[in-house]
């Protein structure tokens, strides 16, 4: 390879990255921007109801993604591509955006509802050992002793986050164990979101990102909207097509959704699939930081000391990743499922 080729190269991975880490600065604070906007709607009410509920941020914010998806992959809808799925990767893909379309992100935004932010993005980040120890249980894969050391400190670190909370009104009585239900939904929330990761492992790897992320966030739209019905009633959604919450959703769904989820698909297609995890494994830190900056919420003592545990152990588990994928290119994020699940296995919530 001449030495022009290698220099092209790795300025187009030195580009990759930038867009990465712009990507990450905005999923990072995207629960922080959600808690913001559904105060700023508390303030305006509009029949006496929040025209900028979580559901309804939740619910606009996905058709946002869903017609920028649209714009990048429709061309992978077509009749010849849809002719080789098979009815198993329907009932896959199916199951997949009932859990990390509709059920995942209906529990994190409720969690947003019961407890702060700085919670819900380590509670987060159950599902790296969830994902991790259903992998090696069902799909038999082999993992490096850095990435089990990493799952069980990142373990550690949110069992420490959730049992040292102080007291609050927000709080169940599990056999005597005072557990925060805010942080119980996220939990439940990460398990929903480990589970479809599996099936897309064992069932959906060959399956187009195109007609995968269109469909999940398609179907999964529609479940969370009759979900929502028929849980808050026929007037959850009063307000959904209000001008105020418009505005602000322009605001939320052009910078979380439309920029942010633009420069991620930008930043996968030029970098190694070690450098995208290792960006990705920030976002818990970028997190907090925007939550302070946005909200004035400063970390506890329990999101202090849980916090840093779980880091050491993302970090451990990088290492392991690192050594598996050293020298790896991510597959071109057009076809490859598999390499984008591999990249966002811990990273949490990205706004969408």
């Amino acid at each position: 390879m001449t030495r022009p080729k290698r220099r092209y190269r790795s300025i187009h991975r030195i580009y990759g990255q930038t867009y990465l880490w712009l990507a990450i600065l905005i999923f990072g604070a995207s629960s922080a921007v959600t808690r913001k906007l559904t105060e700023i709607g508390a303030q305006h009410f509009i029949g006496g109801r929040n025209p900028i509920s979580l559901c309804n941020v939740l619910f606009v914010g996905n058709l946002c993604a869903l017609m920028l998806l649209i714009v990048i992959y429709g061309r992978q809808w077509n009749k010849a591509t849809l002719k080789q799925l098979s009815k198993k990767d329907w009932v896959s893909l199916t199951a997949v955006a009932i859990l990390s379309g509709a059920i995942a992100p209906g529990l994190i935004f409720q969690a947003l509802a019961l407890t702060n932010v700085n919670n819900v993005i380590l509670v987060g980040r159950l599902e790296l050992p969830l994902t991790l120890a259903l992998s090696v249980w069902l799909l038999k894969e082999r993992v490096s002793l850095w990435e089990f050391i990493g799952a069980v400190v990142a373990f550690v670190g949110v069992t420490l986050t959730i049992l040292l909370q102080p007291p609050s009104e927000a709080m169940i009585n599990m056999r005597g164990l005072q557990l925060g239900l805010g942080e119980l939904l996220v939990g439940l929330g990460s398990v929903a979101v480990a589970v479809s990761t599996i099936i897309g492992k064992k069932y959906l790897s060959q399956i187009p990102l195109g007609i995968y992320s269109i469909f999940r966030t398609a179907l999964g739209t529609v479940i969370f909207f009759f979900f929502a019905l028929a849980l808050y009633g026929s007037d959850h959604f009063a307000n959904v097509l209000s001008p105020f919450l418009w505005r602000w959703m322009f605001l939320y769904g052009g910078l979380i959704v439309v920029v942010g989820q633009s420069l991620w698909i930008k930043g996968l297609r030029t970098s190694t699939v070690s450098a995208a995890s290792l960006v990705g494994s920030f976002t818990p830190i970028v997190g907090i930081i925007a939550a302070y900056l946005i909200l004035g919420e400063a970390p506890t003592l329990a999101q202090y000391i849980g916090g840093s545990v779980i880091l050491v152990g993302l970090f451990l588990s990088q290492l392991g990743k690192m050594q598996q994928t050293n020298g790896r290119v991510a597959l071109s994020i057009v076809s490859s499922t598999q390499a984008e699940q591999e990249v966002e296995i811990g990273m949490g919530f990205k706004g969408i």
